[in-house]
């Protein structure tokens, strides 16, 4: 199954007798809250015009724990994520699709919950809500009940323990910014710098400019170049667990699959007796 639906392809799937539940994941990375500008609203956005049909899901509330120990975004509590995903009308025999803004960071990190949690057909919107061509709806929908109930573990997860470990026999993907990686400038976390043996990835290289998704041989071309292949073993993490989410996806287009390091860098710089490297070379 494709892990990413174009926005044609989902006018027809929703005219279909099975039409899909639709979430809608707005949410940016708020960057500019240190300068004092107010964090982006992801519920207004979709009070403000939606895909006809789709329920709200709140990224920091429903699809992460509270930010500690395992960072910024440690997985949900698996009751109150079941608990949202039936509320938003989620159902195993049914398929779903999900949305953002365009950037498509957080509808990745929602499929990617969803895919390990056990969900057997979900995809992402490619180019998220600018790709969509007609109008948006106001109107709040009150679904059915889902019986989605996750069961954790159909795809990969790594720890701190195990994202060290596959940066030495495996390939460990650094999915944010390069600057970042090589801890030239790190804006949210404590410590710039790199997981050792980590190679950079940013996730921005595995799209177009409008945001979609680069064709499949394009990005096996790519992460061959960077040592990911489809019979290797291979991580990814970036700063919490959010765009490695996206890094995740454009792998699974490119037909290689590949674990998440969810608590990523927030967590593993949390700790400072964890080693760090700085520059552009892995060690």
């Amino acid at each position: 199954m494709n892990a990413i639906i174009s926005a044609s392809d989902l006018r027809e799937a929703l005219a279909g007798a099975e039409p899909p539940v639709l979430l809608d994941v707005r949410w940016q990375l708020s960057a500019a809250k240190a300068a004092g500008a107010p964090p982006f609203d992801g519920r207004a956005a979709y009070a403000a015009g939606h895909l006809p049909g789709a329920v709200y899901v709140d990224l920091d509330r429903e699809l992460a724990s509270a930010p500690g120990g395992g960072g910024r975004h440690p997985l949900p509590d698996m009751a109150e994520f079941g608990a949202a995903m039936r509320r938003a009308g989620v159902s195993s025999g049914r398929p779903v699709v999900v949305y953002d803004g365009g950037q498509g960071w957080a509808a990745a990190r929602a499929w990617w919950l969803l895919r390990w949690t056990g969900h057997p057909n979900v995809r992402v919107l490619d180019g998220g809500l600018p790709s969509w061509p007609d109008p948006l709806a106001t109107d709040v929908p009150a679904p059915e009940e889902g019986d989605f109930a996750p069961a954790p573990g159909a795809t990969g997860l790594l720890d701190a323990d195990g994202a060290a470990a596959l940066a030495r026999s495996g390939v460990l993907l650094d999915a944010r910014a390069g600057e970042r990686y090589r801890g030239e400038t790190e804006p949210i976390d404590p410590v710039g710098g790199h997981i050792p043996g980590a190679v950079s990835a940013p996730t921005t290289d595995n799209v177009a400019a409008d945001g979609r998704f680069l064709p499949a041989g394009e990005l096996r071309a790519r992460f061959r170049t960077l040592g990911a292949t489809e019979d290797g073993e291979i991580g990814v993490y970036c700063g919490s667990g959010v765009s490695g989410a996206h890094e995740v996806l454009a792998l699974a287009v490119a037909g290689i699959p590949a674990a998440l390091y969810v608590g990523s860098w927030s967590e593993w710089s949390s700790d400072p007796t964890r080693p760090v490297a700085v520059g552009p070379d892995p060690q």
